[in-house]
């Protein structure tokens, strides 16, 4: 979910039985630009636009939105949380091991959850978390 529009914003909210706030929806405001931003980045992107949440606040409203599906968690080795609007995909990522960029890359082959491991050990796979690790244009042009 990356839509602009705040009315969906507080629809995809409501649907998730969650009760509309306005932290939530600054929040999620600040993540539509920042894709991949860790707590400390989301709570500085509110406190320059005059939002008076304080970092706690911003964690509790991350996990609130993550545990209900509104937003992706992602834990890259190495680095804070981070999270995403994007929760619609099985999508992965692509981190830079020098300064830390994330990207977003599609499924490549296959369905739902892109990979199969070569014993389940009888779990039921619902997705696959994989990161590339790399270098960005940035740092290799450096």
């Amino acid at each position: 979910m990356t839509d602009l529009h705040p009315d969906s914003r507080e629809q995809r909210i409501r649907g998730a039985g969650l009760k509309v706030t306005a932290g939530r929806l600054a929040v999620m405001a600040a993540l539509v630009d920042r894709p991949h931003a860790d707590a400390d980045t989301v709570h500085r992107a509110l406190a320059a636009d005059g939002q008076p949440l304080t970092l706690q606040a911003v964690h509790n409203v991350l996990g609130d939105l993550a545990g209900a599906g509104i937003l992706r968690r992602v834990e890259p080795a190495r680095s804070a949380a981070l999270y995403e609007l994007r929760v619609d995909d099985n999508h992965h990522h692509l981190v830079c091991s020098t300064c830390g960029a994330v990207t977003d890359v599609d499924c490549t082959v296959g369905h739902s959850p892109c990979l199969h491991p070569s014993d389940s050990g009888g779990y039921r796979i619902d997705t696959a978390e994989v990161v590339f690790w790399g270098l960005c244009p940035a740092c290799q042009a450096a």
